[in-house]
């Protein structure tokens, strides 16, 4: 495996890597004190103008492998300019490369109608409107999907929708106009992989009403948000479906893989601004005469994060490599693999990170908390820590069955 770049990627890194410089970084503390001031769920106008300039430098849909839609970038050509998005939490969406609307973005290219590529996928390419992704529901584990108890129910020329979901992110920035629902069409098919279907429905329809929005550790996410919402007899087109009844797990399957290992570089671009952040930090400050930074603690935890972070980079970018060239499902104990280990990384790294700022850490100063709060969230994103364990060691008893011992 080659994982030195090309010549286009490293041209591309160098203008995203200027582009975060040159406007998302400074801009960061006036896009908090904005949505921080009158109406938090209304979008923030200083990322809409970011979104402007990277269009018209053409970073732009980097995270599409078509060169219809996007950059036409593999997922290894992508994983070093998603890092560096992903040192912000403000910088993926100023590129339109933030989550959950590239996955919808990709399910519909790979899976939609035309119909449904006019009325959705061109105006999200644009960054007209944001969209959102309702699948796990609050009554049931929905770590196992084949639990979820929504109902997508055939009626004439129709679908009608009921059920009750909950972290469905994005639903609560006005922008959002769609979102990809996950539920049952056929609850007593003996295979239970295709019971599940996927349907877009539209946020103004009848029936669809957002209950709360859910903070994570205190953090709304304003304007994005996360929130419950219940379907109540919601009536939408049978066009609507999403590449046919009973295609949910299939769906979910090309969506998830590309998802997933997204979440893991932007997660190494933020231990490696944490990482950053702790160095800095302990060579400005002295306690009981020399430079926390000095201190052979601080060291060793320095040391062990930089080992880390560079374990995850090179698993990321095998995971990336192998769902390059045998496929998602070929990688799919990679892509496990590193959902597991990058947000764990990320959590210990940022978590040195914050005890190197003492009581400054915990607060809102030096976005620790917030990163924090945002890399323990995807242990449980995109399926649970024991969810991936469990398939990467049936995956390994698989590999191993023919071994003698």
């Amino acid at each position: 495996m080659d994982f030195s770049h090309s010549d286009k990627v490293k041209k591309l890194q160098a203008q995203v890597r200027d582009f975060m410089a040159q406007h998302v970084y400074p801009a960061e503390a006036d896009i908090i004190a904005e949505i921080n001031s009158g109406d938090r769920w209304q979008p923030s106008q200083i990322i809409e103008g970011l979104k402007t300039k990277a269009k018209s430098a053409g970073l732009w849909n980097l995270f599409l492998p078509d060169t219809e839609h996007g950059a036409g970038l593999t997922n290894m050509e992508y994983a070093p300019l998603c890092e560096i998005m992903g040192r912000s939490t403000f910088g993926p969406e100023a590129f339109n490369c933030s989550a959950p609307d590239t996955g919808n973005m990709e399910v519909l290219v790979r899976y939609g109608s035309e119909e449904q590529k006019n009325q959705w996928l061109t105006p999200l390419l644009k960054g007209e409107i944001r969209s959102a992704f309702a699948m796990t529901e609050p009554d049931v584990a929905s770590s196992d999907a084949r639990n979820i108890e929504a109902r997508i129910e055939a009626d004439g020329e129709d679908y009608v929708i009921n059920g009750r979901k909950w972290w469905t992110s994005g639903a609560g920035d006005p922008r959002c106009k769609v979102l990809i629902f996950m539920g049952k069409t056929d609850p007593d098919n003996e295979d239970t992989h295709r019971q599940q279907s996927m349907i877009l429905v539209p946020m103004d329809a009848p029936g669809v009403k957002i209950e709360r929005m859910l903070p994570v550790f205190g953090y709304d996410d304003a304007p994005h948000g996360h929130a419950e919402m219940t379907f109540t007899d919601v009536r939408v087109p049978a066009s609507n479906i999403l590449l046919g009844p009973g295609r949910g797990f299939e769906i979910a399957q090309g969506r998830l893989g590309p998802g997933r290992i997204h979440h893991c570089m932007r997660l190494i671009g933020q231990a490696e601004r944490a990482l950053e952040k702790m160095c800095k930090r302990t060579a400005a400050r002295v306690a009981f005469g020399k430079p926390i930074a000095y201190q052979t603690v601080t060291q060793e935890r320095i040391a062990e994060s930089r080992i880390m972070i560079e374990q995850c980079r090179l698993l990321t970018l095998k995971a990336a490599y192998i769902m390059d060239t045998a496929g998602n499902k070929v990688a799919r104990k990679e892509i496990a693999m590193i959902k597991v280990a990058a947000p764990n990384m990320a959590c210990k790294v940022i978590d040195w990170a914050i005890q190197a700022h003492g009581g400054g850490g915990v607060s809102d100063d030096f976005g620790l908390a917030m990163a924090y709060a945002h890399a323990r969230t995807l242990r449980l994103a995109d399926g649970p820590d024991e969810v991936h364990r469990n398939q990467i060691a049936r995956i390994e008893l698989g590999e191993q069955a023919g071994v003698n011992r």
